[in-house]
């Protein structure tokens, strides 16, 4: 299967799919492995070029980006090679950098056999059922969501408004999606669509949906997100 442009209105949603298809992979690795596949992630979303196909960063740039010296960074860079993530595409010459392309049907390839243990939702995604369900959610929608309806009163509502007003893009990304569920004491329960959503809200917007919620009411002491 040939992976698609990562380029579009679904673009954020393709480049969510192969770095889950990497970090799922790596992490199935022994430590060695997890090490080199993290340093490709972390390269491929600071300097990267997803339209292009194009990685253009000098040694010394990505020896500072790792954390290593140079020497561990030509070492990493020809296992990369080697492996046939990363392919030269112009040899640095006089002062120019390296030109490198990263092989997203090899990665997809290589990474098979781990895509079951995102889910079997991922895993079919992959496989290329377009008509597959998606629990990955894109940084920004192509349309903002509306300003939540208050009409029922509850805390949440009023939550995400708060919310929807400090961060539209935020909001239509992670927070519209959550359903109030049960609240028992100071605790309350939201629904995610997907585990993905709720791991990601949990993860990283814990802390602002809760200071939020407290705005409206200081009751709540936590916040859970199932799904």
């Amino acid at each position: 299967m040939q992976v698609k442009k990562p380029t579009g209105q679904n673009a954020s949603v393709l480049k969510y799919d192969i770095l889950t298809a990497l970090g799922a992979h790596a992490l199935a690795q022994p430590k060695p492995a997890q090490k080199l596949m993290l340093r490709l992630m972390t390269l491929m979303t600071a300097r990267y070029n997803w339209s292009r196909n194009e990685l253009a960063v000098g040694q010394r740039e990505i020896a500072r980006l790792w954390s290593v010296d140079e020497r561990t960074v030509k070492r990493e860079m020809a296992k990369l090679r080697a492996m046939g993530w990363l392919v030269v595409k112009r040899q640095g010459v006089r002062g120019r950098v390296s030109e490198y392309g990263i092989d997203l049907d090899r990665i997809h390839d290589d990474t098979r056999n781990s895509w079951a243990l995102v889910g079997p939702d991922f895993e079919h995604r992959m496989s290329g059922n377009e008509s597959a369900p998606t629990n990955v959610v894109p940084l920004r929608s192509g349309q903002a969501a509306a300003a939540p309806d208050l009409s029922d009163g509850s805390e949440w509502s009023m939550t995400k408004a708060v919310l929807h007003r400090e961060d539209p893009a935020i909001y239509t990304a992670w927070i519209d999606a959550l359903v109030r569920g049960e609240r028992a004491g100071g605790r309350l329960t939201l629904t995610a669509p997907s585990r993905f959503h709720a791991n990601y809200v949990m993860s990283h917007l814990k802390p602002r949906v809760l200071a939020a919620c407290r705005e409206i009411d200081d009751q709540v002491s936590d916040i859970i997100v199932t799904c």
